[in-house]
């Protein structure tokens, strides 16, 4: 493996127009904060960057929405973010922002080069336009009727319904979010990264060069390269973002998926003049390793479009690697900001104060690195519990109470070593290596599973010696015994810092210490004999069902309040007369064959026995239900329904479902079992 010189850290900059949640945290933050603290420890040169993402649609609607303006908001939770990241300990080099005058001039600058020598496509189009609101509209100001599956609410680059990917050309019956009313389609000009000229390099970048790259990551991007990639535009008609930077793009800014990445840039600027450093070598010296930190809704900008963009430029460095996560869920449901469906960071702040690191630990330990993962409250009560308490906890505390009593807090001296002494400590030099190969490779729930086994590898030898019943008959050995128990203590300050430094400051302030290197983990001579330790105090207490019941109310109660939401948004539709009913043919039917329709999230492909025929059905439930879990279940089936062809596939029917305020689905189907065929009436 290379050894670099320097290393570039980047995470994905959080949208700026909501609070950070779990999700976020586990995710990307995390994992990047211990991946910097881990080279940091080994004496790397590191740059950790951070910021927030302050462009884009959705800023423009929630400011809309509130009556305050896009700076409004992007102030507000820029600094909500901000002062949470520091509470928990994030250890950014750097976090700004992307209104910054240093990012708008960065990022101009970038986009003039590219259009300077040629590298970016210049075409007019039609778009739709809001006479009313004299404006071009952005996909998320269209709604319209989905093609594929009728959602009368689909957006304009996406249904919600059926997770397809829409243009908002695709929409039936298109209408204005701003005015209501039916858009025209004018002419504008925009320009656009043509990826397609990029697509045989980052073939042979991604596909062949980056093989080691995580599953999920290296899957995600071939299924983009196999698809064959399209010219995506870099500029669109809106006020709000970083003008287009060049004559005839009045009214014009930089889409933000091209801006936020050059965030990481204007970022580093921004702290390289703070510093008094130069910031180039960070981004255009090959000595330095460049690592994105994203959840995987981000891999496709980071493994494809921001790797094009560097290379059209011409001066940067590609990333090494892109450690993309999967998403977290919380309580077995997905989090949602939306129906308030989250664990927000700076409320568990005030919740949990002094509590940074249990969240931390709990967060790495169920980390999305493969799959989805989910975070609840009583796993994150039983680990406290359980292992931060009952296993490192105790062995810090019974370590340091014991040299208090038996020394009055001076380190005795090492003695002769039986053979138990010499397993335990040839099992404390292995740890390096094996927490250094985990997370090398960004394993980082692995790492911190070999972490804890050197806390539960002290408590085991402790427990095991026994020094309280030696301390009449043996004083030498109960010596030696506590001398081991308080280097590996002094371990522990190590290993653990990647993860939990509140943690580990305390640990060194029972041992009286200054923070040691990487390079010394595994040692045995971290703390002199004839050294003084302070007076030990508890670094982790319980957590009581009392206030896991308190947290679990919270959000029984957005619950409630989305139910109310839900049922008010969603009244009664207009009557309809029985003739209208009875034009509906509903039969009983039973699932035969199901599997996910490919680049979808939603549909699967369903062949169903109607009693009338065996038909396939198109049906947004896969992320309700996996296909292997419903062959052979009872549905009802509109079976009168006019065919229509739903991803290339023809839909012969409608599945009858339930939904409930979350979104989740149920199968409407038969209290008994009368076979498929069966009329409903």
């Amino acid at each position: 493996m290379k050894d670099f010189k320097r290393y570039t850290i980047t995470s994905a900059l959080p949208y700026a127009n909501g609070p950070v949640h779990i999700g976020h945290l586990a995710g990307v933050y995390i994992p990047s904060d211990i991946y910097a603290r881990y080279l940091r420890g080994k004496g790397k040169d590191v740059l950790f960057v951070g910021g927030s993402d302050e462009h884009g649609v959705p800023i423009t609607i929630k400011a809309k929405n509130e009556g305050v303006t896009p700076q409004d908001i992007v102030d507000r939770y820029h600094g909500i973010i901000k002062k949470s990241f520091e509470a928990l300990g994030i250890s950014f080099d750097v976090y700004s922002r992307t209104t910054s005058e240093t990012h708008h001039k960065t990022a101009g600058n970038f986009f003039k080069k590219l259009y300077e020598e040629g590298k970016l496509i210049e075409k007019s189009t039609e778009q739709y336009y809001d006479e009313e609101a004299q404006q071009f509209l952005a996909d998320r100001y269209i709604i319209g009727t989905c093609p594929h599956c009728n959602n009368e609410e689909a957006y304009g680059d996406q249904c919600e319904s059926c997770g397809t990917s829409l243009s908002p050309m695709d929409l039936k019956n298109p209408k204005s979010t701003l005015s209501g009313n039916l858009p025209i389609r004018k002419k504008t000009k925009h320009w656009y990264l043509p990826l397609d000229q990029h697509e045989d390099f980052l073939k042979q970048w991604i596909l062949e060069e980056n093989k080691d790259w995580k599953p999920n990551v290296y899957g995600q991007c071939k299924s983009w390269l196999d698809s064959g990639l399209h010219p995506r535009a870099v500029s669109r008609d809106l006020s709000w973002g970083v003008p287009v930077p060049i004559d005839g793009a009045e009214g014009k800014v930089l889409y933000v998926w091209f801006d936020a990445p050059i965030g990481y840039i204007s970022n580093t600027i921004e702290w390289a003049e703070k510093e008094g450093k130069d910031w180039e070598p960070y981004w255009k010296d090959k000595d330095t390793k460049l690592v994105h930190f994203i959840g995987k809704d981000n891999i496709v900008f980071h493994c494809i479009i921001f790797p094009a963009m560097l290379r059209a430029h011409g001066e940067y460095i590609l990333p090494d690697n892109v450690p993309g996560n999967e998403f977290l869920n919380l309580e077995n449901d997905k989090i949602s900001t939306s129906r308030n469906w989250a664990v927000w960071l700076h409320e568990y702040l005030v919740d949990f104060p002094e509590k940074q690191d249990v969240l931390r630990y709990v967060l790495a330990a169920n980390m999305p690195e493969a799959k989805d993962n989910d975070f609840t409250w009583k796993d994150f009560q039983a680990r406290n519990n359980n292992e931060l308490v009952a296993i490192l906890g105790n062995f810090v505390n019974r370590s340091a109470v014991l040299t208090q009593k038996y020394y009055n807090g001076t380190v005795p001296v090492l003695g002769e070593l039986s053979d138990y002494d010499k397993n335990a400590i040839a099992e404390l030099a292995s740890i390096k290596g094996k927490v250094e190969k985990s997370l090398e490779t960004f394993r980082f729930r692995e790492a911190l599973k070999e972490a804890m086994s050197l806390a539960r590898l002290g408590n085991k030898y402790l427990a095991d010696a026994e020094p309280w019943k030696l301390a009449k008959t043996d004083a030498a050995r109960v010596e030696t015994i506590l001398n081991i128990a308080l280097q590996i203590t002094a371990n522990l300050t190590i290993v653990f810092e990647p993860f939990m430094p509140f943690t580990t400051a305390k640990l060194r302030k029972i041992l009286n210490v200054s923070a040691y290197n990487w390079e010394q983990l595994g040692g045995m001579d971290l703390i002199p004999s004839g050294h003084t330790i302070a007076t030990p105090f508890l670094i982790f207490d319980k957590i009581e069902d009392a206030e896991i019941e308190a947290q679990m109310n919270k959000l029984m109660e957005s619950k409630k309040l989305n139910a109310t939401a839900n049922a008010k948004s969603n009244p009664a539709k207009e009557e309809i007369t029985f003739d209208d009913f009875v034009k509906m043919d509903i039969r009983t039917g039973t699932i035969l064959e199901a599997e996910k329709v490919p680049k979808t999230k939603k549909l699967l492909k369903l062949l169903v026995d109607t009693g009338v025929d065996k038909r396939t059905v198109v049906s947004g439930i896969a992320e309700s239900y996996k296909p292997e879990d419903i062959i052979g279940k009872k549905v009802s089936i509109l079976i009168n329904l006019a065919p229509r062809k739903i991803k290339g596939i023809e839909s012969q029917g409608m599945i009858l479902m339930a939904e409930n305020e979350s979104g989740e689905l149920g199968f409407v189907a038969c209290e008994k079992d009368f076979g498929s065929g069966s009329e409903v009436r």
